[in-house]
């Protein structure tokens, strides 16, 4: 699993210290076993939202790798076949 970005670790700490404050001050929780439940379920959120924001660069890298691959595509066999006809012709046409 590729590291995560600054802005991936940006978005998933915000989301941790907001939720966190959020939830204590909407279950009015005054226990510390309760907080501690908060701070882990806060926690997991974070997580969550740092690994399903998506990287900058990456769809266009994996276009990149597509468009760039070794594999000759099926459209592009025929037309190589017609340039070298014409080449063959124009060939030809010349040696008369």
């Amino acid at each position: 699993m590729p590291r995560p970005t600054a802005a991936q670790l940006a978005y998933g700490s915000a989301t941790v210290v907001c939720s966190t404050v959020v939830m204590l001050l909407l279950s009015g929780i005054t226990t510390g076993a309760g907080a501690v439940v908060i701070g882990i379920a806060a926690l997991a959120l974070g997580l969550l939202v740092t690994v399903t924001v998506p990287a900058p660069g990456r769809a266009s890298d994996r276009a990149a790798r597509t468009a760039g691959s070794a594999e000759p595509s099926r459209d592009r066999a025929p037309a190589a076949r017609i340039r070298r006809g014409a080449e063959s012709r124009f060939q030809h046409s010349l040696r008369r």
